[in-house]
């Protein structure tokens, strides 16, 4: 069985909001599994699903571009949010979106060897890193190109959002991008959820159910009810419509005559848990040789 750590119980608690104790026998449980530890606990607690692989926490900028039917989106990381603000690395994101945009590599390794001007994207990158002193990489860009509309919005330079949308007009796409940016979909409809997700959560609300007591038929609708609201939070057209929550996506788009294709979201460093650094602990460390 993995160490249970003070490090992975202090996860476990921002991501169900619960207490020490229950968060430790959750993972002793789990034989130190996370997302098992995650998954006992939503089922006595009833507690929501935690976001442990979204947390927030590299530096870095959300770069994009738009020209004619082609856009683009690329997260470009650093260490520090000083060196996000640097104009030689922002030139640097926007040289990398114009690459995208321009060539449509199929991964960050062709990316790397695409030219902007005299130099590839990677040599690029070795002279901003030889300038800056800090570790910078491209770590996943998304290009669209369509035959229909193309709606871009970004909040700052953190969070940047594609949409891929038929019908409608500027302002419908520029209100569903916001949306997006806000609310965080995972996918358009119920239909493109994977059946895996859908079974776990299925899973879940049946055990929290049985434990009500009530007859097996009730049970059914209550889980069906849960499995419903969860496929409504989770999918675009199943969301309340954030500038007017008594519309759905859904009623919006038919009302406005259109239909949304794809959309894709990045925020700078989600997914990705930055190092904590104990300046004490390194200070008394020191203070010891």
């Amino acid at each position: 069985m993995a160490e249970i750590t003070a490090k992975m119980v202090a996860q476990l608690r921002a991501a169900t909001g619960l207490g020490m104790m229950e968060c430790k026998k959750a993972l002793v449980e789990a034989e130190g599994n996370m997302e098992k530890a995650e998954e006992l606990l939503r089922i006595k607690s009833g507690a929501k699903a935690g976001k442990l692989a979204g947390r927030t926490a590299a530096e870095g900028v959300i770069a994009h571009l738009v020209e004619g039917n082609v856009a683009v989106l690329v997260e470009v990381n650093c260490e520090t949010d000083f060196v996000a603000k640097d104009e030689s690395f922002l030139a640097f994101a926007n040289a990398a979106a114009q690459a995208v945009a321009s060539a449509n590599p199929d991964s960050i390794e062709a990316l790397g060897d695409v030219k902007v001007g005299d130099q590839t994207v990677e040599e690029m990158r070795k002279a901003v890193i030889a300038k800056l002193g800090e570790n910078i990489s491209v770590r996943r860009f998304d290009r669209v190109q369509t035959d229909q509309n193309i709606a871009a919005y970004m909040h700052g330079a953190k969070i940047g959002v594609l949409v891929d949308y038929v019908g409608g007009d500027e302002q419908l796409g520029r209100d569903i991008a916001m949306h997006i940016a806000a609310v965080r979909p995972t996918c358009v409809s119920k239909d493109q959820v994977d059946a895996e997700t859908i079974e776990k959560e299925r899973r879940i609300y049946t055990e929290q159910a049985s434990q009500s007591g009530k007859p097996a038929d009730i049970i059914a609708k209550m889980v069906e009810g849960r499995v419903n609201k969860f496929l409504a939070e989770v999918t675009l057209l199943g969301q309340a419509f954030v500038k007017n929550p008594d519309v759905t996506i859904e009623q919006l788009l038919k009302e406005k005559g259109a239909t949304v294709r794809a959309f894709s979201v990045f925020q700078v460093g989600e997914g990705i848990e930055k190092k904590v650094v104990d300046y004490a602990a390194e200070v008394a460390a020191a203070a010891k040789v």
